[in-house]
């Protein structure tokens, strides 16, 4: 007998991932470090950076378009508007994506694309962008999922999880893609610079089906904290998208996770899932959630390896270890990004057989 739209079960089968060839980790360490002299902050933001777990982080601007050394371009006074960013992005997204799509095993009949990218804006999007050089059939079905943030992957995976569920014949390409050097913010300031210090650009394409094996996308996981809206803001400026990270996101993160409601919300009743694919936003943030879900240290390395070889990637690192997690082939599982809200989004998910 055939499943039913309600019994079918969507998975993920397949996942690629891309980077930038241009690795600016330690040069943007001493430029910072330059910016900020000899004083206190400069020792501050030296303990705080050899502390942060990061120790590569990859953009498409060359080594040449930053200009760390030469003071021009992203890293002057002189800052490139929000247009000349745009525009960077209209060129390099699409690429970029594309470089992680070429990777999948085998694309297959495409019927879905859906596509979240929180760096940039551009129309035709980036999802009609792809599609046409992908050479997909014009009437393939589009969804673009912009401006969330660090927990847009989630949304995309859960939406391309109702369209195979819905439609079992769906083949779904999900693609997230985040250029956020781009909105590098030339203030010499510790907090704007620690901020920066984390993020880097990243893409990641999954194919998502009823069929094969594969981790499969249970049901979702959402949350928002009480009075946190001015925690984590992502605003459009002059000078491209201008991020605002408090320092108690961690601690509010951690208080949060410790509440019985919400602690049974992600968990559940049952025993604990045997692995977790957490959105690694930093050090602080992995800490934060290793001490409110009482896990063992090895239950977030998958988290903990992707923050170290590639930093805050926005949406696409969830993604990043979402693609070890499909290598691992965990039983159960469970995955959390934070974004602007503040707010938890996440899902279960778990090995499924052919």
């Amino acid at each position: 007998m055939a499943e039913t739209p309600h019994s079918m079960t969507a998975r993920i089968t397949d996942l690629a991932t891309a980077v930038p060839d241009c690795d600016f980790e330690q040069d943007y360490r001493g430029w910072a470090m330059r910016q900020l002299g000899e004083g206190r902050e400069a020792k501050v933001y030296e303990r705080m950076a050899e502390r942060s777990g990061i120790e590569h982080r990859w953009s498409v601007l060359s080594a040449e378009d930053a200009k760390l050394d030469r003071g021009e371009g992203y890293y002057s006074a002189a800052a490139p508007s929000t247009a000349s960013r745009m525009a960077i992005y209209e060129r390099e997204a699409p690429d970029l994506a594309l470089r992680a799509i070429a990777k999948l095993d085998r694309l297959g009949d495409i019927t879905h694309i859906v596509v979240a990218s929180c760096t940039g804006f551009v129309a035709p999007g980036i999802d009609q962008i792809i599609a046409r050089r992908l050479g997909l059939p014009d009437d393939v079905e589009r969804v673009l999922i912009g401006f969330m943030g660090c927990y847009a992957a989630v949304t995309a995976l859960r939406t391309a999880r109702h369209i195979v569920r819905s439609e079992p014949d769906a083949r779904v390409l999900v693609v997230t893609v985040e250029l956020s050097t781009l909105h590098h913010q030339n203030r010499v300031e510790i907090e704007p610079l620690l901020a920066g210090a984390q993020f880097g650009d990243g893409a990641a394409a999954a194919i998502v089906t009823a069929e094969g094996p594969g981790l499969e996308l249970g049901e979702g996981i959402s949350a928002a904290l009480e009075e946190s809206e001015a925690l984590i803001t992502w605003r459009i400026g002059d000078t491209g998208f201008e991020m605002h990270l408090s320092g108690e996101v961690p601690n509010r993160i951690a208080a949060a996770l410790s509440d019985t409601a919400v602690r049974r919300r992600i968990l559940g009743t049952g025993p604990k899932p045997e692995a977790f694919a957490v959105h690694a936003g930093g050090r602080s943030i992995l800490d934060a959630v290793e001490r409110g879900l009482e896990l063992d240290p090895a239950q977030l390395q998958a988290s903990r390896a992707v923050l170290r070889d590639f930093g805050n990637m926005s949406s696409s690192t969830l993604m990043f270890v979402m693609g070890r997690m499909l290598r691992e082939m965990p039983a159960s599982g469970i995955a959390l990004a934070f974004g602007p809200g503040l707010a938890m989004e996440g899902f279960r998910f778990g090995r499924v057989d052919a």
